[in-house]
């Protein structure tokens, strides 16, 4: 399946939209905004920026609080080879990763820290 671009793409985003369902109505409205773009793995850049190469996710850009005062504009991505790999290829997994992780990085859009996000069983 890591060969399956494709594929992955397209469970990610069913999933990614079904997670964004779930969520309260304010807070959806409000996620709905915010771009998920889906790469195979981070980027050399993104790796010199000191980005783990394992990464799941990655929220970039300013909190929700923040918006409008820095020049990038927020958005999450999901590494689905990297969530595909530490799945070890199960698709349930997969799913439940991908699943995980977006509301990881929706969760540091809202300003949690990783403590916090740990605390809510997302880590």
């Amino acid at each position: 399946m890591k060969d399956d671009w494709k594929k992955l793409q397209a469970l990610a985003l069913v999933e990614v939209e079904a997670t964004l369902d779930e969520l309260p109505a304010p807070l959806r409205e409000r996620a709905k905004q915010l771009p998920v773009t889906f790469e195979r793995v981070p980027n050399a850049g993104l790796i010199a920026d000191g980005i783990e190469a394992d990464s799941l996710g990655l929220f970039t850009g300013a909190e929700f609080a923040e918006e409008g005062h820095v020049p990038l504009p927020p958005q999450i991505i999901l590494f689905l080879e990297n969530l595909w790999d530490y799945a070890e290829g199960d698709e349930e997994i997969y799913l439940d990763e991908v699943h995980t992780t977006l509301l990881h990085e929706l969760g540091h859009y809202l300003g949690l820290d990783e403590d916090d996000l740990f605390e809510r069983g997302l880590e």
